[in-house]
């Protein structure tokens, strides 16, 4: 079994910044990805920006040199900074996780979500 807890999410003016934060625990061998995923209002849930475990990134072009994602595998922990945000980045972010368990098995995880509103 594993948990995520997801943080950082709020109210932010146009061109401000956020930082997300996901961490992962429970009956964790090792991690082979860690992501998050966006759904805005009235919109389907589509890719963020995900990570590797050996620290390659992967960006959707919207948020493209304007996020970046970085992960700490000594605390199974993601981050996604988010800056010069824009209105159309309002949405529920969701962590996502790809981890192989102690015993050795493959599972996704997906976190509850934390709303990003960019607002003036």
């Amino acid at each position: 079994q594993v948990q995520l807890v997801e943080s950082g999410g709020g109210l932010v003016q146009p061109g401000g910044s956020l930082r997300l934060s996901c961490a992962a625990s429970g009956s964790i061998f090792s991690i082979k990805s860690m992501g998050w995923y966006r759904q805005a209002p009235g919109k389907q849930r589509e890719l963020a920006a995900t990570i590797t475990e050996g620290g390659w990134p992967n960006y959707a072009d919207s948020v493209k040199g304007r996020f970046t994602i970085s992960r700490d595998n000594a605390k199974n922990t993601v981050y996604l900074q988010m800056s010069s945000l824009k209105p159309e980045d309002t949405a529920v972010y969701y962590c996502n996780v790809y981890v192989l368990t102690r015993d050795y098995r493959y599972l996704e995880v997906w976190g509850q979500g934390t709303l990003v509103t960019v607002s003036s």
